[in-house]
């Protein structure tokens, strides 16, 4: 069953149902924390799905190089996952890479189906060193990352 989502650009209004959101996956171990001054910084490059006035839902684009960019704390509530909203939030992930002339979009990611649904391809994350030496470097699981690798190539 799809739930009516609407998506949209997060506001500063958003943050802390973002935190709250994010904090839920980062404490199961499945994403990286952000506090609240980082998702200030960076609201910029987030997106939100609302069902109805509730935020449900986000995702952010954060560029790694001039001709790629990471899908990051893409997270569903619960109550309103498998309902398509994820794929709406990555499809509008999507339009923004396109809007900044990006070719590659790429994940990190343990929900590999969802993604080969969406049309991403799984790839070996050594061919990505612009994400391997700026943030794996710092990462808690870099010499036994369990994450597999997608990508999609935009056109």
């Amino acid at each position: 069953m799809e739930a009516v989502a609407v998506c949209r650009r997060a506001t500063e209004d958003d943050i802390e149902i973002l935190a709250d959101l994010i904090a839920g996956y980062a404490e199961k171990g499945i994403m990286l924390p952000r506090s609240r001054e980082t998702l200030k910084r960076q609201i910029d490059t987030f997106v939100v799905a609302e069902v109805g006035d509730d935020v449900v839902g986000c995702g952010s684009l954060t560029r790694l190089g001039a001709d790629l960019v990471e899908i990051r704390s893409l997270g569903i509530s619960e109550g309103y996952k498998g309902m398509g909203i994820g794929s709406k939030l990555v499809d509008q992930l999507i339009i923004e890479a396109k809007e900044q002339h990006i070719p590659k979009i790429m994940a990190l990611t343990y929900e590999v189906h969802f993604f080969e649904k969406n049309g991403f391809t799984v790839v070996n994350k050594e061919i990505f060193p612009e994400k391997v030496w700026t943030d794996c470097v710092n990462c808690p699981k870099q010499h036994a990352c369990d994450e597999i690798a997608v990508l999609k190539m935009l056109n």
